[in-house]
């Protein structure tokens, strides 16, 4: 580290045989320097404040002032400069109590040899200590502007959400109500709006997804008591209007031996987003669509595992799944955020995600949370 090229020292010293052998140990010592010497309470402040000082060497007593009392100035004014303590013998405890006020060292004027080093090193010390200051005030300052950001961005989400989930109803209530007034022998209307009320819907969800994301990086963890195979068939109930939903078979096993607390709205969420998939991506070729979910509830945690009779997912896919947008088949009509969101979710719950799958035959998804005491 460099330091500046002539130090200015302000000394507080009485003895002038003290000062010339301490300059000379400097000179010796080879520190290019300039000394103001001063050996009372009002030559002491008016030197800190005009002649601005990069070193203190003080004495420690003066008539009616001492070192303490010249250190407490310092620190009163905000002078972050090494202040060393060069005097005669003193007792170990005194030694300790000054290092303990924040005195950067302390030299024997019966053994000045050690000064020149002891001054290089306090001025690096405070250096570091001034750059890691200032490293953290710009830390500092770099979060507040991403907090700020964060905040705004939040806004932006929900604003947007609303501006665009709004129209979006309306649309939906203008399409059933254009249905109920088609003739009921125009099956090509009818058609298109099913097909307009399909859209609408996968937008809605989209938009819902987002919030959904953006709420779990912001709001804090809320945990309380939840009933899980009660919040599974809360999720069937809220996708109903997904095509295929009446076609899907739930059965649930439930194995809890104890009550299981977490966060209620990211384990609904998660649900959500699996329960969804089993119902997009069931097999209309088999007779039967289904999915078994097992619960498992311990002191410790949750295990929560789907198994459907689906498409499946094809071994290629599998390292992608929980990327965002990625959508593993081209049936797929959603963003692609469903799996990307479950695993943001547990992960925030500080749990684990596994999927496995045999494409054409089934889809096993492994939700494991851990259960938290209130």
């Amino acid at each position: 580290m460099k330091l500046k090229e002539k130090i200015k020292i302000l000394m507080l010293e009485d003895v002038e045989d003290d000062v010339t052998f301490i300059e000379n140990i400097l000179e010796k010592g080879g520190i290019d320097h300039s000394t103001l010497q001063v050996d009372s309470k009002a030559e002491f402040i008016k030197g800190i404040k005009e002649y601005q000082p990069d070193v203190i060497l003080s004495d420690h007593s003066l008539p009616q002032f001492n070192s303490i009392e010249a250190h407490k100035i310092c620190l009163k004014e905000n002078l972050f400069v090494p202040f060393i303590l060069v005097t005669g013998a003193v007792s170990e405890e005194f030694a300790v109590t000054c290092l303990k006020l924040g005195i950067d060292d302390y030299i024997l004027k019966s053994n000045l040899s050690r000064l020149p080093s002891a001054i290089l090193t306090a001025l690096r010390q405070r250096e570091l200590e001034k750059t890691k200051i200032q490293t953290m005030h710009e830390l500092k300052e770099q979060n507040e502007q991403i907090l700020k950001i964060n905040k705004e961005l939040d806004s932006f989400i929900y604003s947007i959400s609303h501006s665009l989930r709004g129209p979006l109803s309306t649309v939906s209530g203008l399409l059933n109500l254009a249905e109920l007034e088609s003739p009921e022998n125009n099956t090509n209307v009818k058609e298109l709006h099913k097909m307009m009320e399909a859209c609408v819907q996968r937008l809605d969800t989209t938009i819902r997804q987002m919030v959904d994301q953006c709420r779990n990086a912001r709001l804090e963890i809320d945990t309380n008591a939840i009933d899980i195979a009660e919040l599974i068939d809360k999720s069937m109930n809220n996708l109903s209007y997904l095509s295929g939903a009446d076609a899907v078979k739930v059965s649930i096993m439930n194995s809890a031996q104890v009550p299981f607390y977490s966060d209620s709205y990211r384990l609904e969420v998660i649900i959500n987003s699996i329960l969804s998939n089993v119902i997009k991506y069931r097999d209309p070729q088999k007779e039967q669509s289904e999915v078994s979910i097992q619960i498992i509830c311990t002191p410790e945690h949750a295990v929560i595992n789907f198994k459907d009779n689906g498409l499946g997912i094809c071994k290629k896919c599998m390292p992608k799944i929980f990327n965002m947008f990625y959508r593993a088949s081209e049936k797929s009509d959603g963003a692609g955020l469903g799996l990307y969101i479950v695993k943001e979710f547990v992960e925030r719950l500080k749990g684990t995600v596994t999927v496995t799958s045999v494409e054409n035959e089934n889809t096993s998804v492994t939700i494991v949370l851990p259960n938290t005491t209130i």
